[in-house]
């Protein structure tokens, strides 16, 4: 950490500030948390924005409660969104908090645990009088009782300050009060040296045909910048330089828009339309709403009744010659599931994309989970297998929308996508592709030829024709009755029966991967390799090159491929002493890989909703390897800081 003496301008207000220290850092990874109302979520991703434009390599967190409206002032309600930033490659969102902004006592008492001894905790103290107290669950006021002497606390009347602030503007109390999340955000704007010109713009925009709430807003956040250098409150200022990134032109992307922007690209390289069939749930919508925006780029979207309708409507899509896709999340999944039997009997292409999030049932809606594997792999009735491809970074979704298109059509088959709730919400940095090098996905439709048609057929990747109904010679039955080899009529024989369900499973087996089927890191020998799938990558890889760089002799597997496995991963797992799998449910990669390779892979189970931290890697390698974690951490004290993610 280096220190600096200097003075920064506020561009948006071209104004001249008073000198201030200015401290340097690497990286700081930063909370937004308030009331569910308190605008976290817009608070987090102006910043998020600023910092890309200023170059920062980034990685948000959105955190938000299941419920649309949890009661006002309670830990139930509250709504928060981490940014982690640094001038170096990015893997995690961070895990201790350097600086946490809480809009009210609910928010200090739910992300406490999560900020580093010595961080950084801004407090909007008008939201801590006895009332507030009491719907948070505090006994005495954290702010007056010393519970916070380990650290850097800053009180800001930001209520009030918000108030004098827009007073001008003609808003009433209630409208007023939405606008503090800006007097918060202008504070840390300030705080970390960002220009306020975005939001600025963005405010302007939004709110175009609403001056008064264009201007309330516009003026809470200049007097929060300015609050910041005039209330002699920070002795310091801080900087995190640009990351050298590859050169390129950069756009913040969430998981979700990775994949609806895969999807579009990857019909557009089969030169087809794509026709999106979905119902609604969290946290899946999100790919629906990107797509029904984009009729300009052949994109037909379908809001069905219910998820049934909605696989339905993906099959009949691509029975008639479409690329199609769907996506939901694991209840979903469990209602189409039928319907994906269907796919699989009639051998048609089909893109479903599973959002992972806690379950069974209803379950954690907006929390992230990884439980859905088996479900991907063997939640079928009867032998059905398909493939499943593990996106495992939010601007991975978009490489894995194609791969999985691509794949389907290839071998005539549904593919399964699976991301979760963190890499859905989340953003990162994507480097945008050059157009020209995505090559193409081969589309053929087959025409009459003057013999006799042969639907099942197949080719060498043990495919069968996809034949648009309606073309003349080429009439064939459909259905999800059992078909006769090569003729494709209806058969009851049970050596067919058998034959056929060996021919679709070996034809599963066979695909071969489109992008890469792991990851790695490290010797492919050693003590220890950790074995991980879909959003567990960036903890892993960042806990395992921080081990390496202690002599810890441990390496990183990361499976996208999950179906079917690579076959180079047996020998692998068995040139390591130990097998750790970090998995976000209770083991089951852990025990298909056990099943498959008849290794003693040990699972790391988290399912709390949150993704694993980095420390948490590090001390499960370190107490498989015989050594106490290095921050040994209370159980009660581990639970609350992993509500922070």
């Amino acid at each position: 950490m280096a220190a600096t003496p200097g003075a920064l301008k506020c561009e948006g207000d071209q104004s001249t500030l008073h000198p201030r220290k200015i401290t340097v850092l690497p990286s700081v990874t930063i909370r937004f948390a308030g009331d569910s109302g308190d605008g976290m979520q817009l608070a987090g991703t102006q910043f998020t924005d600023t910092s890309a434009l200023a170059g920062n390599d980034l990685a948000t967190f959105p955190d938000y409660p299941s419920e649309i409206r949890a009661p006002a002032g309670t830990v139930a309600g509250v709504s928060g969104y981490q940014i982690h930033l640094a001038n170096t490659e990015v893997y995690t969102t961070g895990d201790a908090i350097d600086a946490l902004i809480a809009m009210n006592a609910a928010a200090l008492k739910v992300n406490l645990r999560a900020v580093k001894s010595g961080g950084l905790i801004i407090v909007n103290e008008d939201a801590f009088a006895a009332n507030d107290l009491r719907k948070a669950g505090y006994e005495s006021n954290p702010l007056e009782d010393g519970s916070l002497r380990n650290h850097r606390l800053v009180k800001v009347p930001m209520d009030a300050m918000n108030a004098a602030a827009t007073k001008d503007a003609g808003l009433n109390p209630r409208d007023t009060d939405r606008c503090k999340n800006m007097f918060a955000l202008g504070l840390v704007y300030w705080l970390y040296g960002r220009s306020m010109d975005a939001t600025i713009d963005y405010i302007n925009k939004k709110f175009a045909k609403k001056p008064a709430v264009a201007k309330a807003n516009l003026l809470t956040l200049k007097a929060g910048y300015h609050y910041g250098e005039t209330c002699e409150l920070f002795e310091e200022q801080y900087q995190v330089p640009r990351a050298k990134l590859a050169p390129g032109t950069y756009r913040k992307m969430t998981g979700n828009e990775a994949m609806a922007l895969g999807l579009i690209t990857a019909a557009r390289m089969a030169g087809q339309d794509l026709v999106y069939c979905s119902y609604p749930i969290t946290p899946a919508t999100d790919i629906l709403h990107e797509l029904s925006g984009e009729k300009h780029m052949g994109v037909i979207t379908f809001q069905a009744e219910d998820e049934i309708a909605a696989m339905g409507a993906a099959i009949g899509a691509s029975f008639g010659g479409a690329i199609s896709a769907t996506a939901t999340s694991g209840p979903g999944v469990a209602l189409k599931s039928e319907a994906i039997g269907l796919a699989v009997m009639t051998e048609l292409p089909v893109v479903i994309v599973n959002v992972q999030r806690g379950g069974p049932s209803t379950g954690l809606p907006t929390k992230t989970e990884q439980s859905d594997l088996f479900q991907a792999i063997l939640g079928r009735h009867g032998e059905c297998p398909i493939p499943v491809i593990a996106a495992c970074t939010s601007t991975d979704c978009f490489e894995a929308a194609i791969e999985a298109t691509t794949i389907a059509v290839k071998y005539m088959t549904p593919v399964m996508v699976l991301s979760d709730g963190y890499l859905a919400n989340g953003s990162e940095p994507w480097l945008v592709p050059d157009a020209s090098r995505l090559g193409r996905i081969v589309v053929e439709h087959p025409t009459a030829d003057g013999k006799p048609y042969r639907p099942y057929l197949r080719d060498g990747n043990g495919a069968r024709p996809w034949a648009i109904p309606g073309t003349p010679g080429l009439e064939h039955r459909i259905g999800g009755l059992e078909k006769q080899d090569i003729t494709g009529q209806v058969s009851y024989d049970a050596v067919n029966h058998e034959k056929m369900v060996k021919l679709r499973a070996q034809k599963i087996a066979n695909v071969k991967p489109v992008g890469a089927s792991y990851l790695w890191t490290g010797p492919e020998k050693g003590d220890v390799l950790i074995v991980g799938w879909g959003s567990t990558y960036g903890a892993i890889k960042e806990a395992v090159l921080a081990l390496r760089a202690q002599g810890v002799a441990v390496s990183h597997c990361h499976i996208r491929y999950v179906n079917p496995l690579s076959e180079r991963i047996g020998p692998l797992l068995k040139a390591f002493t130990h097998v750790l799998v970090p998995e976000m449910n209770l083991g089951q990669l852990s025990m298909l890989l056990r099943a498959r390779f008849l290794v003693d892979a040990k699972s790391v189970s988290k399912v709390r909703g949150q993704p694993f931290t980095v420390q948490e890697i590090e001390d499960a390698v370190r107490a498989t390897m015989g050594a106490a974690p290095s921050f040994p951490v209370p159980a009660q004290a581990t639970a609350d800081a992993d509500a922070g993610g």
